[in-house]
């Protein structure tokens, strides 16, 4: 008799699943309850500076923004940047992208600092409306044009923050919440 019970249980969690996932919303519930697992601040990035002298920043490369205009990455040399590549699909990255605007609305006023979150959705439909009716006003493109060597990742989210003189000084794979003290501390002090 138990094992009805158990097939029975079984079968409604993954018609919950199948559900979700044929509708699209199982990476919407995903990033929503690891958002939630982000807010708890258990999750927070390493800013222990490692040797990176020798990674020069790559400045080659443009972008295409979400209403039609290039973006050419030369634009940022001498400026802390942070840059964070995302996708549509990715829980993950859906989970930090509230953070992130965190972050950037405190501190998108410091002079020469810029951020630019890129969107490497095969289709730049999919990344358009992923974005559009968000609340989230951080800076937004998409690799139209591909990746330069220097934005290369194996995952994503993949975040990295470049100093005024054109070093990797940051560099994560995998979500974290960025809106923390630490974190603002070391990108106002480039």
């Amino acid at each position: 008799m138990d094992w009805k019970k158990e097939i029975k249980s079984w079968g409604i969690m993954l018609s919950v699943v199948a559900f979700l996932y044929f509708t699209g919303l199982l990476p919407v519930v995903i990033g929503g309850l690891q958002s939630v697992l982000l807010s708890t601040g258990l999750i927070k990035p390493s800013i222990e500076r490692p040797d990176l002298t020798e990674n020069q920043f790559d400045y080659r490369g443009k972008f295409l923004t979400f209403d039609g205009k290039q973006i050419n990455l030369e634009s940022y040399r001498g400026k802390t940047l942070f840059i964070n590549l995302w996708a549509s699909w990715c829980g993950p990255c859906r989970a930090e992208m509230p953070h992130i605007s965190e972050l950037y609305k405190d501190v998108k006023d410091e002079p020469n600092l810029e951020f630019l979150l890129i969107g490497i959705d095969n289709d730049i439909e999919k990344s358009r409306k992923f974005i559009n009716g968000k609340s989230w006003t951080f800076p937004t493109a998409h690799a139209s044009f591909g990746l330069n060597n220097s934005l290369q990742s194996e995952a994503i989210p993949t975040t990295l923050v470049v100093s005024p003189e054109g070093k990797i000084v940051f560099y994560q794979q995998g979500m974290s919440n960025f809106n923390t003290k630490e974190f603002k501390d070391f990108l106002r002090s480039m």
